[in-house]
C-alpha cells in the first residue's frame, strides 16, 4: 500500500516536471520566434579603461595570494 502512494508520488512528480519543461519550451519558442538583434552587439572589441599599471598590480596580488595560500598547511 505504501510503495502505491510512493509511485503516486512519484508519477505525479513527474507529470509536473514534463508540464513545466513543455511550458519553458513553449516560452523559449515565443522567445526565438521575436528574437531582434542583441543588445549589446558590436561592443566585443571596445575601448578599455584598463591601464597597464592595473594589469601589474593584479599579477602581483595574484602572486601574493598564491604564495599564502601555499605557507598555509
Amino acid at each position: 500500500m505504501a510503495n502505491d502512494a510512493m509511485e503516486k508520488l512519484h508519477q505525479r512528480e513527474r507529470e509536473q516536471e514534463r508540464q513545466r519543461l513543455r511550458e519553458q519550451g513553449l516560452k523559449d519558442q515565443d522567445v526565438e520566434a521575436q528574437q531582434g538583434p542583441w543588445p549589446l552587439e558590436g561592443f566585443a572589441g571596445g575601448h578599455t579603461t584598463w591601464t597597464g599599471q592595473q594589469e601589474g598590480a593584479e599579477d602581483s596580488f595574484a602572486l601574493e595570494a598564491e604564495g599564502a595560500s601555499a605557507e598555509e598547511p
